[in-house]
């Protein structure tokens, strides 16, 4: 992976990941523009499958001023994913089991600078799962803390 232009940290909060996979994009201009400004905000965006293809909804790519009106684009559009059929049919199997969905993870430019998205099936987690991990954060913290006080 190359440079990651934003991150969806509320996804590894709320989901335990099971698989992921790497996606292209279907944009238009002035979405790669936005994109390369690093407007871009994936928290509340979701994955679903329309006439058994992936589209990303609720992401949010800002425009730039310098866009004309006239080329800008749907800040919160629906955005084609480019999978193979495979994990296409791999991934419609796991969400119509139960309690099982696609978040999109993180956005970022691959080797060849080609805007990617990383996307994982994800099974919600119950409130004490949450917890247990905020738990096991801060007792990281505190560890590396004391650590860091002893040298």
């Amino acid at each position: 992976m190359g440079e990651t232009i934003a991150k969806n940290n509320k996804a590894y909060f709320d989901y335990s990941l099971e698989e992921k996979f790497e996606a292209g994009l279907v944009l238009v201009g002035s979405e790669v523009k936005g994109i390369r400004a690093k407007r871009v905000n994936l928290k509340d965006s979701f994955i679903r499958f329309v006439r058994n293809e992936a589209f990303l909804f609720n992401a949010h790519i800002g425009r730039l001023e310098t866009t004309h009106h006239f080329y800008s684009h749907e800040e919160r559009g629906a955005r084609k994913l480019l999978l193979h059929k495979r994990q296409l049919q791999t991934m419609h199997k796991a969400v119509t089991r139960d309690g099982y969905t696609i978040v999109p993870l993180q956005l970022y430019f691959n080797d060849r600078n080609i805007i990617k998205i990383q996307i994982a099936i994800a099974k919600g987690k119950q409130l004490h799962d949450k917890r247990q991990d905020m738990k096991e954060k801060d007792m990281k913290r505190d560890a590396q803390r004391a650590q860091k006080d002893y040298s």
